[in-house]
């Protein structure tokens, strides 16, 4: 089976490259805003720039910017697709597109070209890790860390995506890789509800709890914050309060990253058929309370779905989602009674009326999620 994938390393470029790689960053940056601003000047009079129109008026703006043509020419071009696809989304129902700022969202991409001389194929990206070193486009070689594990690199690459982040650099190559496919033989099988004190609790009484010690960086970043809103503009000062903010962020998203692979992992690994609910989890932020739309942000849930999805995908796995209304806590998982009170998340405990059994209420729920895609997936197969 062919699957798109994507590997990140970690790149050390020496000051020359730096210089190189922070004017595509800042190029494609400029591109991207001057379109941006364009688009929206053009369309206050009815009329559309296409993505064609774009890469035209791109050539004639190079002459009126001469330094457009001393970076990338690959990464303006894929700025003006990725305007091109924040608008497809835009009028799919996404936010509208917005200007890209400095040291928020510092990454261009390019992309791989490769071509065939003499019977010898020739790329200009590849990558070595033997010497840990990988050839970037106008860069040349630069050296590289990560995927220890691996010796070698037989993968078909699409483009690169550079970064820069808290003056770290990094590249991720976007790869098309060959994957053996197990046969699905479903033995273990297992319910998933997915909470604020608990992220995540199985049907067999398995409870990952929530992230502890992103509080202390959650502190740093409000502190960080405070001090970049008194600092002055353009000093000293306030660049270093942005590299440390900077850094923090990144350990902050590094930590729930490896936090929900390593939950997500152990899942598929453990389980051939997985159910959960199926969750609007943008709703539930805007239309949730304040202190408890900051916790399920936090948590994550929309990308534990989404990591659950391919894994399932990737290792020959089901995942199975029922209904986002399913009242998986109100419902005994004993006797099927129904409790309407227990829309209240102060109660903790599920006692049935009933037949007097009681249960910790989100594993009671998890039971319920299980039990329910069992039902969906015998429906399936008959």
């Amino acid at each position: 089976m062919l699957i798109n994938k994507a590997y990140g390393f970690r790149i050390y470029p020496n000051e020359e490259q730096k210089i190189f790689i922070n004017k595509c960053i800042g190029s494609s940056r400029f591109v991207y805003n001057y379109y941006l601003n364009k688009k929206e000047e053009l369309y206050k009079n009815n009329i559309n720039l296409s993505l064609k129109d774009m890469k035209k008026d791109l050539l004639l703006l190079a002459i009126e910017y001469p330094w457009l043509k001393e970076v990338d020419s690959c990464a303006i071009r894929t700025s003006l697709d990725d305007l091109d696809r924040a608008y497809i989304n835009f009028y799919k129902g996404s936010g509208h597109p917005k200007f890209k700022k400095k040291n928020s969202n510092d990454t261009y991409r390019t992309n791989c070209i490769r071509n065939t001389y003499k019977d010898k194929n020739y790329s200009n990206i590849k990558v070595d890790l033997i010497n840990r070193e990988i050839t970037l486009p106008k860069i040349g070689k630069v050296k590289m860390r990560g995927y220890r594990n691996l010796t070698d690199f037989p993968f078909k690459i699409f483009n690169a995506t550079i970064s820069k982040v808290a003056n770290k650099y990094y590249v991720s190559l976007s790869v098309e890789e060959h994957i053996n496919i197990k046969p699905f033989v479903p033995k273990y099988i297992t319910g998933i509800d997915l909470g604020v004190k608990d992220l995540v609790i199985t049907s067999d009484g398995i409870k990952y709890k929530a992230l502890e010690n992103i509080k202390k960086f959650e502190r740093k970043i409000k502190g960080y914050n405070k001090a970049l809103a008194r600092s002055k503009k353009n000093s000293n000062n306030r660049k270093k309060i942005i590299v440390k903010l900077q850094r923090y962020y990144e350990k902050l998203r590094n930590a729930r990253k490896f936090y929900t692979n390593l939950i997500t992992t152990t899942l598929v690994k453990e389980n051939d058929i997985i159910v959960c609910e199926t969750l609007k989890v943008k709703e539930m932020i805007e239309n949730g309370k304040h202190h408890l739309a900051k916790y399920i942000s936090n948590s994550s849930f929309g990308e534990i779905l989404r990591q659950l999805e391919y894994k399932c995908l990737w290792n020959n796995k089901k995942l199975i989602k029922i209904n986002t209304y399913y009242p998986s806590s109100q419902i005994c998982s004993v006797c099927g009674n129904r409790k309407k009170e227990l829309k209240n998340l102060s109660i903790r405990s599920f006692v049935c009326d009933k037949c007097k059994n009681e249960l910790d209420r989100d594993v009671n729920a998890s039971i319920n999620i299980l039990m329910e895609g069992i039902r969906k997936y015998i429906k399936q197969m008959s």
